[in-house]
Formats: structure tokens, C-alpha cells, sequence
């Protein structure tokens, strides 16, 4: 998975540099084995974000994106996406993707993370919960159109990933176990525009059931000559 993650990240334009950070001796192995860069980071971090910034210090690029090792899914057009913002905001620090949320069990499902977004794509809240609520929806109705699906990646300014890591964790990212929401709640913006494309973190026996089947489709589409992108 690392490693298929790994290549998909080196393929997204304007990528000058992929790394690993890991405090596991085994992934370091791997990834060496494959031909990747890893770098070894403390054990001591409560969460992949500081691990990143320990990583980011010492580097002296503008953008850093969080590409999790977790989503097999992720494709170089997400990266490039999470990326754009920057471009066109001089003043963005924090982005990340969300995209159409259509089933309804995926709604109610408190490991998929929701997010309601302003019309300037600038997320309001992130959830585990239902959100937005639809007051006059049925009980098995579809998601109210305006509900959309957080997707893990998240792209920084290189200078706001250190001032963020160093930010106190906040009342609603303690409730939700969110540490995106640590942003809102001292008065950050996150832009989070929408992706046409769909990735499933691989959290759950079920999560890592349903990337196969993805995968193993996608794979028979190729085969057929019709190329996945």
C-alpha cells in the first residue's frame, strides 16, 4: 500500500520531492527496498501532523502536502487539486478536498468525516455526524445535496504547518477527534474544494474489503483497454 501510495504521489505535477515520515524501522526498510526516500521521524509525536513538521523543518520549500499512506485511492489530479488553492489565494495557509456524498450509509457513518463549506469553498465545520441535517428529509432519504465527504489531504504553507502545530488543541477537535477543526477554532481558514474523484482511507477491515474490489475492477477495466485515471 506505502508504495503504491508513494508512486502515485511522485507522479502529480509540480512535486519536486516525496517523502515518507515514519518512526517504524519497517517502513523505512520497505520503502528503501522500493527505491523511495524515507525519513525517520520521533516516536514521541501524538499525531501524523507533527510528525510532518518535524520533517518540514528541515526542508525549504513553500507547500507541503499530507498524502496519507493509508489512501491506496489517492490519485495525482487530488494532489494537484489540494495544491491549487495556493495559486490563487496569496493569503491560503491550509487546504484539503471533499467530494459528493450520495449514500446514505456513508452519511451516517460516524468513520466517514463530513464537511460543510461557505461559497468560497472555506470549510465551516468538519464531522463525524450527519451533516448538514436535512430538518424535512425522510429517514431513509438520500444525503441533502449539500453534503460532502472530507477526503484526508491536506496541503499547507510550509511556515503555517509550524504555527499550527504549535496551536493548543481546542474544545470541538477534542469532542470530534478531528485535529483539522484545531484550525477553525482559532480563526484559520482551510479551503476545501471539490474533487470529481473518490478515495477511501483504509481505517477498517471493511475499508481495506472495499479498496480491494476498487482496485481489482479498476485492474479489469485495464485489461479490457479502457485506462483508469
Amino acid at each position: 500500500m506505502i508504495e503504491h501510495v508513494y508512486r502515485r504521489a511522485c507522479e502529480a505535477r509540480h512535486v519536486s520531492r516525496v517523502l515518507v515520515a515514519t518512526d517504524d524501522k519497517r517502513i523505512i526498510r520497505v520503502v528503501t527496498a522500493f527505491g523511495g526516500e524515507a525519513v525517520m521521524t520521533s516516536p514521541a509525536h501524538a499525531t501524523g501532523t507533527d510528525r510532518l513538521a518535524e520533517v518540514a523543518s528541515g526542508l525549504d520549500c513553500d507547500i507541503i502536502v499530507n498524502v496519507q499512506g493509508d489512501e491506496p485511492l489517492v490519485t495525482p489530479a487530488m494532489i494537484e487539486q489540494a495544491m491549487a488553492p495556493f495559486a490563487a489565494d496569496a493569503t491560503a495557509v491550509m487546504s484539503s478536498l471533499r467530494t459528493r456524498l450520495t449514500s446514505r450509509a456513508e452519511y451516517l457513518d460516524p468513520n466517514v468525516v463530513k464537511v460543510v463549506v461557505d461559497r468560497h469553498d472555506a470549510a465551516l465545520y468538519f464531522s463525524r455526524a450527519p451533516i448538514p441535517h436535512a430538518r424535512d428529509a425522510t429517514p431513509e432519504g438520500d444525503p441533502p445535496a449539500t453534503a460532502w465527504r472530507h477526503i484526508g489531504i491536506y496541503a499547507y504553507r510550509r511556515l503555517f504547518l509550524g504555527i499550527f502545530t504549535h496551536l493548543p488543541p481546542t474544545p470541538l477537535e477534542r469532542t470530534e477527534r478531528l485535529e483539522q477543526l484545531r484550525a477553525l477554532e482559532h480563526g484559520y481558514r482551510i479551503i476545501v474544494p471539490e474533487t470529481a474523484h473518490r478515495s477511501v482511507g483504509v481505517d477498517t477491515p471493511s475499508d481495506l474489503a472495499e479498496v480491494e474490489a476498487m482496485v481489482a475492477a479498476a485492474a479489469g477495466l485495464r485489461l479490457k483497454g479502457h485506462p483508469i485515471r
